[in-house]
């Protein structure tokens, strides 16, 4: 479908310039960041989105701040559980389809196996909690929509725990990381990838996980950088990662999931496709751009 509009909501972010790029080499595109549509404000999604003609329109906005979630709960409430049910009420209107990207956070981390999209979700934090409840209100209006949870996303956009880590190994001498919590780096450029596989497949409706495969702590993840920067010649301060734990991270305010990581088997078997490893993603990642800063 090289003629269909397609619809971006958060564009400006880390995931939403990655779909922005890949949807453009394809499809008719309009996007918004978060200047241009403010998710809070139930008028001006109507006012922006109401008039526009399109086929498929994709959120990749939330309120992402887990602690601050924690102190502007109506606020996080309203950008992540309100608005996806908004959007999903105009797609049905218009016969498009709404893909919503949630998060692995809407699990409690007990398993210690990876969760599949048939396992209960029990968010532990404000932040699950409202990205729980946007899942439910948007496939409550209309069954053919699509909820996307990813995890520990990573990409050349806007920086995250990878770009922190790499500028700290720059800079100082120690670099610490927690050791016990697991989940899945997941590269943008791969989830795009993805999306584009997902847009006008029929069968991919309802709840579907996407994450590099693999899994691994932030103190691995963290290492796995380092490495792969020494092996491209960046030139850092430390080799190495230290090992921090969950309870030494005292200025937190929410509890975060101990494990969440996110089954794709439903994904492969849906598309035939399956996620390249972690590891492989990241290092592409740092060839790509940090071998020649």
């Amino acid at each position: 479908m090289t003629d269909a509009k397609v619809v971006i909501i958060g564009a400006g972010g880390r995931l939403g310039a990655a779909l922005t790029r890949a949807c453009r080499c394809h499809f008719r595109v309009t996007t918004f960041n978060h200047t241009q549509l403010d998710l809070s404000d139930p008028q001006e999604i109507h006012a922006k989105i109401d008039d526009l003609d399109f086929n498929v329109l994709i959120n990749g906005a939330a309120f992402t701040n887990v602690d601050r979630c924690e102190t502007e709960r109506d606020q996080a409430f309203r950008i992540n559980a309100d608005a996806p049910r908004i959007l999903a009420e105009i797609c049905r209107d218009k016969e498009a389809k709404l893909i919503h990207f949630s998060t692995d956070y809407v699990f409690d981390g007990e398993k210690h196996e990876p969760y599949s999209e048939n396992d209960p979700a029990n968010p532990i934090s404000v932040y699950g909690e409202s990205k729980r409840a946007g899942e439910e209100n948007l496939l409550a209006v209309q069954d053919r929509h699509l909820v996307v949870r990813v995890s520990w996303v990573f990409g050349p956009d806007r920086p995250s725990f990878i770009d922190a880590v790499i500028k700290r190994a720059r800079e100082q001498e120690q670099v610490d990381a927690i050791a016990d919590k697991f989940a899945t780096p997941t590269y943008t450029q791969d989830i795009a990838h993805a999306l584009l596989q997902l847009l006008f497949n029929a069968r991919a409706t309802g709840i579907l996980h996407f994450a590099n495969s693999g899994e691994c702590s932030w103190q691995e993840y963290a290492q796995w950088a380092l490495d792969c920067c020494l092996s491209e010649g960046i030139a850092l301060k430390t080799k190495s990662v230290g090992a921090l734990t969950l309870v030494d991270m005292k200025d937190w305010i929410a509890r975060r999931p101990v494990y969440s990581v996110l089954s794709t088997a439903k994904y492969s078997a849906l598309t035939g496709d399956s996620p390249r490893a972690w590891r492989d993603a990241v290092a592409d990642y740092i060839k790509r751009f940090y071998s020649q800063k």
